[in-house]
This record gives C-alpha cells, sequence and structure tokens, in this order.
C-alpha cells in the first residue's frame, strides 16, 4: 500500500476519534495510509512499558500473538468505521470469527509493528478481512478474521 494513495496519515488523535478503545487496549498508534473500502496501513510502536511485558515473559519480553490479531482487527475498524463514514456515530465494530491466524515470529519492546489489513468481503453489516502483521518487513503474524458493525450494548 503506498503513502501516495492520497489519503492523509492519521495521527493518535484522529485514530482515537476513529476507535472507541482507549489505554491499555488501543493498539493503534498511527495510520500511514488508508483507501477507503480497500485496506489500510497503520502502524503500533511497541513499547517496553507495555502492560503485558511485566508478565509475557520476564527477562525475554515478547507481544503475545493474540495481542498482534487485536491490532490487526483495531486497524480493520478504522477501515471499516471510515469507509462506512460511521466515526462518531457511537456504531462499533465486534469479532465475529478468527480463521487461518499463523504467528510467525516474535515482537519485542523497540519495535515498530506494520498492521496492512485488507477486505475480503463486504455484506450488509459483516465484513471479512485479511491482515498481516510485521516487523521491518518480515511478518510476525497473519489472519482472516470476520467483524460486524452494531450499537454498542445497553448499560
Amino acid at each position: 500500500m503506498s503513502e501516495e494513495s492520497g489519503a492523509q496519515p492519521y495521527d493518535i488523535r484522529k485514530v482515537l476519534k476513529a476507535l472507541p478503545h482507549r489505554y491499555p487496549l488501543l493498539l493503534v498508534d498511527r495510520v500511514k495510509s488508508i483507501e477507503l473500502g480497500e485496506r489500510i496501513h497503520a502502524v503500533k510502536a511497541v513499547s517496553f512499558n507495555e502492560d503485558f511485558f511485566q508478565g509475557h515473559f520476564p527477562g525475554a519480553p515478547i507481544m503475545p500473538g493474540v495481542l498482534q490479531v487485536e491490532a490487526l482487527a483495531q486497524a480493520a475498524a478504522i477501515l471499516g468505521i471510515e469507509t462506512l463514514e460511521l466515526a462518531g456515530t457511537g456504531k462499533l465494530v465486534y469479532f465475529m470469527g478468527i480463521e487461518n491466524a499463523k504467528f510467525r515470529a516474535p515482537v519485542t519492546p523497540g519495535c515498530l509493528l506494520d498492521l496492512e489489513v485488507e477486505f475480503l468481503q463486504k455484506r450488509s453489516r459483516v465484513y471479512k478481512f485479511k491482515g498481516r502483521a510485521s516487523v521491518d518487513g518480515k511478518t510476525t503474524s497473519e489472519a482472516e478474521f470476520t467483524a460486524m458493525v452494531a450499537d454498542p450494548p445497553e448499560a
């Protein structure tokens, strides 16, 4: 995905407007490029200060693979919310399924985790995505996942 696609990159303020997630579960720091209805390239700056490094694993810290998949899903949520022009509506994007998840290489503190996600299918409120996380071009994890757009649960 090219940064010359015409779309402006998103800084953290715009990411926070698109996603309901907040620290410690916000796993997208920046959007490098987005092609509405097609794909997104986002970044997570992996810092030693992340809560999960305290226990995963002391002395040999690595980012859990399941959190890499969550970061991909958050990038997909930005793509879906922006494509459907739902920012600020309160709508949420919920996981429905994860398929073909593979974990290829560890992610350690100090890495910039590239998150590349593309639409595979779009149907009404249900969407299928394919995502790949990488560091310096080396795939760390990949998965296909399904999500739906819905109202938040009532309190």
